[in-house]
């Protein structure tokens, strides 16, 4: 399990129409605020703010095809060449991190290739290094480096 502390961060936060939604400074655009969507803002900023990954290499809640289908992935950030790097799925803070999860970002993997995965509730981290066709799981989460492939 990887060790994580959200950075203090200011969020837009507002109520429209009896919901409260959230000024997502990847997309650019307010949004509900789901307990996922919760997860996912303050993972972000670990990933900009603690991580210290450059924003324009975070892609958020992007459309990818798993044959017919239509998904889209939480969080991709891509390395200094622009390759994807790691993937990051986000449930809500009580959903279990369980295999279930595990395969849903293992089929998103197929999509989009990437050496790392990562799945979180807010709570829990999990993340994984593919190597040689299986999974080792990470103390933590990489470096980004000039060198990074």
């Amino acid at each position: 399990m990887i060790k994580i502390e959200y950075p203090i961060h200011s969020f837009k936060i507002k109520e429209e129409e009896g919901k409260k939604i959230i000024f997502d400074e990847f997309r650019r655009l307010w949004v509900v605020l789901t307990d996922e969507e919760w997860v996912r803002q303050n993972v972000l900023q670990y990933l900009v703010q603690v991580k210290k990954y450059p924003s324009s290499l975070i892609a958020v809640e992007k459309e990818i095809r798993l044959g017919e289908l239509h998904k889209r992935f939480d969080i991709l950030v891509y390395n200094t060449q622009h390759k994807p790097w790691i993937m990051i799925e986000c449930k809500a803070i009580h959903i279990v991190l369980s295999e279930n999860v595990l395969h849903q970002i293992l089929r998103y993997n197929m999509s989009v290739p990437v050496p790392f995965l990562v799945i979180t509730n807010g709570k829990g981290m999990i993340g994984f290094e593919r190597r040689e066709n299986r999974l080792v799981m990470l103390d933590e989460l990489p470096g980004l480096t000039s060198s990074d492939e």
